[in-house]
């Protein structure tokens, strides 16, 4: 019989009041779908100040959490409302440093990739051919070229490792221990849980050992590198989650216009995130009806038969 695993699963507030500091750097990681929205909107009920926020693409999240006063500095490549439209809070922080001027270190998609895998592996840092012609070297200091210590003595980039104080990842399920599955888009979430010094795991179920081990080959995250385990339904929102619920595209094409209005933003997140005490609550006020509008159907994978000694 296997050991019994440690329970490591908490709520989502107690899990941020544990693990997220002010001052902290912080990775919020899930690409396309699975993203930590949830997870975001407890850090400003908390009233976090002062993070550095790490976010391969800074999307919707980024910019509430921008209006909640929690982000000093964003550590991105690409930023926007997902090909919907733009994100007001961020474009007036950095066009016109208003209320305040947010620090922008900028990277590409691929760089930041990178970096994750440099943290990931503790290394001093990371090469990639990518950044050749492009302007960032020009305007981000740490993109950097090193000798190649073979060949002919090639110049080529690098990269500076990543290591955040704590990252968050949304996923489909895991255990009670943090052994966490993710199917569809993977992303860099596992790189960017390795980085970290801790790690939070958002799941939309939390569920048995034996569920997991079934099905092996789809543990992105083990658990000896997770800190907490959060059962957060919908906490995605308005990302999709495989299998789960689907992309809220119309929330995607009104964000540019709440964003926008400074009086329209501070009314949406008192309404949503401060107006709400937990994701339980945002979930229940969206309604049924809206979230039987997000159902998907079933596209079931084929089992696969793993073997075991006789």
């Amino acid at each position: 019989m296997p050991r019994p695993s440690p329970d490591k699963t908490m709520s989502l507030a107690d899990a941020v009041a544990a693990f997220v500091r002010d001052g902290d750097t912080v990775s919020l990681e899930g690409f396309t779908h699975l993203i930590p929205t949830a997870a975001g909107h407890e850090i400003i009920r908390q009233g976090r100040r002062d993070l550095t926020v790490v976010r391969m693409t800074a999307d919707i999240v980024v910019d509430q959490m921008l209006a909640g006063g929690c982000v000093r500095k964003l550590v991105s490549s690409f930023v926007g409302n997902s090909s919907a439209g733009s994100l007001g809070e961020l474009r007036r922080r950095v066009e016109h440093a208003d209320p305040e001027p947010l620090e922008f270190e900028e990277y590409s998609h691929y760089g930041m990739i990178c970096r994750y895998l440099a943290g990931a592996q503790r290394l001093p840092f990371y090469p990639l051919r990518s950044y050749a012609g492009s302007d960032l070297p020009r305007v981000n200091p740490d993109i950097r070229k090193v000798t190649s210590p073979y060949g002919d003595g090639e110049q080529i980039y690098v990269v500076p490792p990543v290591n955040p104080d704590v990252t968050i990842i949304h996923a489909q399920r895991a255990d009670r221990s943090g052994n966490t599955q993710i199917w569809g888009l993977t992303g860099i979430q596992a790189e960017a849980v390795f980085a970290a010094e801790k790690a939070i795991v958002v799941v939309e179920e939390v569920v048995p050992d034996e569920v997991v081990r079934s099905d092996p080959n789809r543990t992105v995250v083990p658990a000896h590198a997770v800190d907490a385990v959060v059962e957060c339904p919908r906490g995605a929102h308005p990302s999709f989650a495989q299998g789960y619920y689907d992309r809220d595209n119309a929330f995607y094409r009104a964000w540019s216009g709440i964003s926008r209005d400074k009086e329209k933003l501070a009314a949406w997140m008192a309404e949503w995130v401060h107006g709400t005490a937990d994701h339980a609550e945002y979930v229940a006020k969206l309604g049924e009806e809206f979230w039987a509008g997000l159902a998907v159907g079933e596209a079931l994978s084929e089992p696969v038969n793993y073997g075991r000694r006789l």
